[in-house]
Order: structure tokens, then sequence, then C-alpha cells
């Protein structure tokens, strides 16, 4: 018990003896010494032993006592003005202590309790730090990370987390160094950066989703315009050896600076044509250089007259010229200009992208014919008559009707051949002789077409594609024939030129910066007129065109054409009055009415193909569906006829994701 007999005042030392005492008379003690209530927790059981030889502080006292408890695992915390005695497994969850601030912590509670304390971290990571700091925590308590603040939650014993936070604060620096700027002299930006990257070794993976990238890996990059180095290192000894290598490397060429040697430079092109980027080029430096050098050819002496010579130079296309077997481009200028081309020729020499621009073309046409008429025709007078009259009507208006003139006159020679559809005729037997006096015809006709052809065109961005289906026909032009008098022998021959007749497509499209897909498309669909095939002037052919200029998305689909031909016919041949007549007048009359409509409808899609992956994906895509059609056109086995397959396409291996390299911290992705 403590050693008074009175109340303890306010601030009064106090001595301790207790021996062998029970903790929860030990804690009344204490509430009577502090003034404050202290709860004890059922679970917690025992006895301690706390003696001081002599008088010392309340604070001092409380100290002593809570870390008497910490060595039997209870604990006191601190709730509202109440002091709670419980386990220490259970102190995490309810101390109340909550401190953000310092790592040393200032807002922390005495050494002995618990509290929780949040750390929030400038330059490491959350969660590297937390497999280094959760050996020096108590099997008890909790380190948690946060990685989308970056924050440390840690909840321990006061004096822990000022222990901890000491640790934290020497681990939280920053191990990159600033970003420095490394101008070049002689060598260029673009092409130093990735040698200088490989000699260092350095890789420029990125940090994991959701984590703030604190690995700090040296990064280096080009700028082509002040033809410099950018360079952020890991560590000091990382930029010192930068320094190093930038500065061996950035030498001039071996020829001098005035050299012929040291002005001539060669630039192999990785996507771009040399030939063509040659002539851009020259055009460039021309009108530059007359540009800039106008006044002073216009002031005289001998600076206009080597500005001037050198202008022509350039307007000739001296300085840049194209090696198409390597699509190298070798440019004469010096090192600043040369400089300028350069950061030119990469920009120009980037990969273009490609575009697929998949098309349905759908011609129906539709042609429709009906006929009737009724012809007839008789004899006034007998045998022995005179004077013999003819009354009837003759109707020549149908396609395919012959009139029955024509018929009685064939008949006599045995070549007579009736109309298509249905004829009804009457023959009278005149001197013996059968003659057609009646003949009613009645015909329709209907026809129908439908082409659908689903051609694709994969093409460079800005280039031209064409594709042809259809075949080579050909067409008369001239014949001649020569007779050779000495022999009577005749040679004819006959000249003819061929034309394909199909269908054609070419589309050059143009993907603009906003992502739309401008499409110069040129369709034609023909073909060869049925039963003129054979004619002596050549066949006659049929032609549909589509000639338009057109801005679509990327990945819509926008449609062309339309109804081109709608017509209708109608003829009548008719006796006057009578053929007027209601019901009695078709006697006397033949009618002929037609009907043609032709539709073409052309729906293109571009799909835009940017890398080598959707390359890629889209061929296989398109193999893998040719080659199930050829596998579902596999003849079915037969045991009398020995072939039994077709060809097949073989089986491609699967091929190994080829993966971008990523950005390097702080850089930002090119589109």
């Amino acid at each position: 018990m403590a050693q008074t007999s009175a109340p303890v005042k306010a601030g009064e030392p106090v001595t301790l003896n207790f021996q062998a005492a029970d903790i929860e008379a030990v804690a009344r003690t204490f509430a009577s010494i502090t003034g404050k209530n202290v709860v004890v927790d059922p679970r917690v059981k025992g006895t301690l032993t706390l003696v001081t030889d002599k008088p010392v502080s309340q604070a001092a006292a409380l100290a002593q006592f809570v870390a008497t408890l910490r060595l039997q695992g209870y604990t006191l915390v601190e709730s509202g003005g109440l002091y709670k005695v419980v386990p220490e497994a259970e102190a995490k969850l309810q101390t109340s202590a909550v401190t953000v601030d310092s790592a040393q912590g200032p807002g922390l509670p005495a050494g002995n309790q618990i509290a929780t304390q949040i750390f929030k971290l400038s330059h490491e990571s959350a969660n590297n730090l937390v497999p280094v700091l959760r050996p020096l925590i108590s099997p008890n308590n909790t380190i948690n990370a946060n990685p989308g603040t970056n924050t440390l939650v840690i909840t321990d014993y006061a004096d822990n987390l000022r222990r901890l936070g000491r640790i934290i604060a020497a681990m939280d620096v920053a191990n990159a160094t600033d970003v420095e700027v490394i101008p070049l002299k002689h060598a260029i930006a673009a092409d130093l950066a990735p040698l200088v990257l490989k000699l260092l070794g350095s890789s420029t993976a990125a940090a994991p989703a959701g984590q703030a990238d604190t690995s700090f890996k040296t990064t280096l990059l080009a700028e082509p315009r002040s033809n410099a180095l950018i360079v952020r290192a890991s560590n000091g000894a990382q930029l010192a050896l930068v320094h190093s290598l930038v500065a061996k490397l950035d030498q001039p060429d071996a020829g001098g600076s005035g050299g012929a040697a040291g002005n001539i430079h060669v630039v192999y092109l990785k996507n771009a044509d040399a030939t063509k980027l040659a002539a851009t080029l020259r055009a460039a430096i021309s009108n530059d250089t007359r540009s800039s050098t106008a006044p002073a050819a216009t002031g005289g002496g001998t600076a206009g007259a080597a500005a001037a010579a050198a202008s022509v130079a350039s307007a000739t296309g001296g300085q840049i010229q194209a090696d198409a077997a390597t699509n190298a481009l070798i440019i004469t200028a010096p090192e600043p200009q040369f400089r300028q081309l350069r950061a030119v020729i990469d920009k120009l020499d980037g990969r273009r992208a490609q575009v697929l621009v998949e098309s349905l073309i759908a011609e129906v046409n539709m042609d429709r014919a009906a006929e009737f008429g009724v012809q007839w025709q008789g004899a006034l007078g007998g045998a022995a008559s005179t004077n013999v009259g003819l009354l009837g009507t003759n109707f020549s208006l149908g396609k395919t009707t012959p009139t029955i003139i024509d018929l009685a006159t064939n008949a006599a020679s045995g070549t007579a051949v009736p109309a298509g559809g249905l004829n009804l005729g009457v023959a009278h037997k005149t001197n013996g002789v059968y003659v057609l006096g009646f003949l009613a015809n009645f015909l329709e006709s209907s026809g129908s077409g439908n082409v659908l052809s689903t051609p694709n065109l994969l093409t460079l961005d800005n280039e031209e594609a064409k594709i042809v289906i259809g075949e080579n026909v050909p067409f008369v032009t001239g014949s001649y024939t020569s007779n050779n008098t000495s022999g009577n022998s005749v040679n004819p021959f006959t000249t003819v030129e061929r034309k394909d007749v199909g269908l054609t497509l070419k589309v050059r499209p143009q993907i603009n910066e906003n992502g739309t897909v401008k499409l110069v498309i040129y369709q034609e669909t023909s073909a060869v007129k049925a039963g003129t095939e054979k004619d002596s002037n050549g066949p006659t052919t049929t032609k549909r065109t589509i000639e338009s200029t057109v801005l679509v998305d990327d990945n819509n689909i926008v449609v062309l054409g339309g109804l081109l031909q709608d017509t209708y016919s109608g003829n009548q041949e008719k006796v006057p009055g009578l053929g007027d007549v209601p019901l009695f007048g078709h006697l006397f009359k033949s009618e002929a009415r037609g009907r043609k409509k032709t539709n073409l409808m052309v729906f293109l899609r571009p799909v835009v193909v940017r890398d080598a992956q959707a390359t890629d994906r889209l061929s296989m895509d398109r193999y893998d569906l040719m080659r199930a059609g050829l596998n579902d056109a596999q003849p079915k086995p037969s045991s009398v006829l020995n072939i039994n397959d077709s060809p097949q396409l073989p089986v491609l291996p699967l091929a190994q994701p080829v993966l971008p390299p990523a950005p390097a911290s702080g850089a930002k992705t090119q589109r």
C-alpha cells in the first residue's frame, strides 16, 4: 500500500511500497493519488510489487505503475479522462491518442502508454518500409501502409513510436539527384541518349499501379530543340558517371569542324522513304536559306556573294542526297545545321499508322415487264370472187410477240415460231389451207439481281490502295483483211483491247489529328450485259461508279450511294374508237408495260491500326477466320473416291507478345 494515512494532496510526493499486492487494489490506490477514476478490466488478474526508496512525484509514480503493468502484459490507457487497465492486446482498440505530426511525435503521451501515430512520407514508399519496421513493433501492436497517400499508421507504446519516428526520418530521404540539363556541343542528343543509357545499364520500369515511383532509377532524355540531355540520377555517383560519359562522347568528328569528313553525315531511316524525305528537306532548306540570305545578297560585297552562292547550292539540292538501296540520307552540313535537320528527321521518321478499310458493296436490281394483245385477220369474199377483202389488226408492240401476218407467212414455209407466254389462236381453212385468223398473247416477266461484295484493304496513312475483282474481257477495236493476189489467199485479223470488268475499289485514307479519317473513294461496278457476249462489235457492259470524299470517325460506318435508277415504260397500240370501248376494246388493242429499278450502296468502315500489336491481332483474326472456313469446306469421306481432303492453312505458332517499354519516371508518353 502507499505510505500515507491521509488523502494525498495534489502535487505532493508519495512513497510506494506494494509487496505482491493485487492489481485491482493498486489501481484503486492510484485513483486516489491522481484524482481520476481507474477501471480494471475483468481479464486483468494477478499481483505486482512496486517499491520506491524515497518519495517521488505523482507523475513518476504513475509512470512506474504503467511500466510494471507492461512487464506483466497489461497496460494503462486513457480515454475521456478515464484510466483503463486492460490487456496489452486490447489496448490498440481502446486507445484514443492519435497524432499526425512529424516523425519525432511531440504530441505523444507518456512513454509506456499505447498511442497511434500517422507518419506522412515524402520520398520513400510506405510499402517498402513495412517489412523493415514490423520486427521493431511489439507482437500485440500493428503497422499498416496506405499506398494511396503514402502514409504509415502505427499503434505501439509511445517511447517505441518516438524511436520508430527517428528511424523513418533517417530513411525517408530523396534517393535521386535533382534534374540536370547537360548541353551538347558536337554530338546529337537523340543519338547519345540511348547509348549512355545502355552503358549505365539502368532500367526505366514504372512503379506498380497505386504506388508512388520511389525507385528513382537513372533517367536520361534527349531534348532535340536545344540539343541537350536531361538527366536525373539515382545518386551522386551515377550523376558523375553520366557527366564523364557525356564528356568523353561529346567530341568533334575525326575530320575536324572544317574538314569535309566532319561535315558529311549518314542518317539511316526507320520508316520514312529516303527519296521522298530528301526532296522535302531540300525544299525546306532552300526556302529557309533564301529568306535568311536575301538582305545580305542585296548588300553587295564578298559576304553577299558568299550568301548567294550558299543559297544557290542549297536550292540545287547539293546538301541532302538519298541512298535508296540502304534507305539512308547523306547530309553535307555543318554541325549546327545538321542538328536542326536531325531534329526534323526524327519527327518525320516516325512509324506511320495504317488504316484497314472494311467495305460492303451491295447492288440490287429488279426488272418487270407485262404484255397483252389481241390480233385477228379475216378474208372477205369467196374463192370465185374477183376481189377479195382483208380485215383485221396487226400490232408489233410486244418485245417477243410476232405479228399475226408474220406468223401466217412463216406458217406457209414451216418456220412459224409462236411468241413467249400464253398464246391463243384460231386458224380458218380457206381453199384447203389453214390460215391463222385470230391470235391472243399474254406475257409477264420479272427478273432481279443481287451483287454483294466485301473487299477489305489495309494501307498506310495517306497512301492509295486499290483492289480489282473481276474478269479481263476483250473488246474489238478493229479488223483488217489483206488479199494476196499471187496466192489468192486471205489473211484476216482482228485487233482487240482488254479491259477489266467487275469490281474496282480505290481508297486513300488520311488520319486527322482529332481521330477522324478522311477517305478519298473511287468505286466502280461493271458487268457484261447478258446476251451481248458474242456480238460482232464486242460485248455491251453496264457500269456503276461512285467517286467521293468523306469524313468519318475511326471504327464508324459511312454509307455511299442509294437509288440509282427507277424507270417505267408503257406503250399501247389500238384501233381508234374500238379500242376505247370498255371490256370489248381489249380485242382491238395491244399493250406493254415495264419497270426497272436499280439500287447500289457502298458501306465503309475505317479502322486505324497504330502499332505492331494491333496489326498482329488483326492478321491472326483474319487468318483464323480463313482457316475455319477451309476446315468447314472439307469433303465428306468416301470409300470410292481416294481423294478425301482439300488443302488447309497450317496452324501458326503462338507469337510471344512484344510489350512496349514502360515510359521513364516523369516522361510523357507520345501518342
